[in-house]
């Protein structure tokens, strides 16, 4: 069955270049795209500049995505916090945050959300949502991925069970995918897509990679003008087919 999946940096909800907070635009532009499952990076809560809303909340309910986790990594100095999230159309059936801070550097962490797909036939699949914000330095994001490969729940999982793992990579060179990803059996991104700044992107710092019983059947940006506004990212939209059980 097919699965449709966004990842996508939302800055807040705040514009990239007017500086506008304006969710809504959020909202209908992953609305437009239709998702079955979203893994959403910088998602606030509870900022005084952010109408104190629950970000993960307001998004999911503007998408009718009901099953929802969020775990907060930044502190904002005068109140309120931001994080990773995911949000889906299938119960999130369980959900751990996975540190990946190296000491010395911005807190950062990888948020896995155990979704549970139901398909055609009436049977379900457990799909496993990996959703990271990697540092801004070439060394650190290394060091942060060469964690993540050898942790659990990751390093235990069988190489046939359905994984996504991306986000924002912060992957200016290029290097993140044949060095960490396809070396722990992930398939290869089929090129590498621009996605940052949103009103004119030149860098590629966003990835979705793929494993197990899983295909990529198409990547790309969104096209949408509103998503040029909407956040200073664009969002990476996945079609993604999930085959049955062997």
């Amino acid at each position: 069955m097919q699965v449709r999946l966004i990842s996508y940096n939302v800055h807040k909800c705040i514009g990239g270049v007017d500086r506008r907070y304006e969710p809504e635009r959020v909202v209908d532009t992953l609305a437009h795209h239709e998702p079955d499952v979203v893994m959403l990076q910088e998602c606030a809560n509870g900022s005084g500049r952010r109408n104190w809303h629950r970000q993960v909340d307001l998004l999911g309910d503007g998408l009718d995505l009901r099953h929802r986790t969020w775990f907060p990594n930044h502190r904002f100095r005068r109140g309120g916090e931001y994080g990773n999230a995911i949000l889906s159309r299938w119960p999130i059936v369980s959900t751990e945050n996975i540190d990946l801070t190296v000491a010395g550097r911005k807190k950062r962490s990888v948020l896995h959300g155990h979704v549970r797909v139901r398909t055609p036939d009436g049977h379900s699949r457990t799909l496993h949502v990996f959703n990271m914000h990697l540092g801004l330095r070439e060394d650190t994001r290394r060091r942060q991925l060469d964690r993540f490969v050898d942790c659990q729940p990751f390093a235990g999982l069988h190489r046939d069970t359905p994984v996504v793992v991306g986000g924002d990579l912060n992957d200016v060179w290029g290097t993140l995918g044949p060095r960490h990803f396809e070396a722990a059996g992930f398939a290869p991104m089929p090129r590498r897509i621009r996605t940052f700044p949103a009103w004119g992107p030149f860098q590629a710092l966003d990835g979705l990679y793929v494993r197990g019983d899983l295909r990529m059947l198409r990547i790309e940006a969104s096209r949408l003008a509103l998503a040029r506004r909407a956040s200073d990212h664009l969002p990476l939209v996945a079609l993604l087919e999930l085959t049955a059980a062997g």
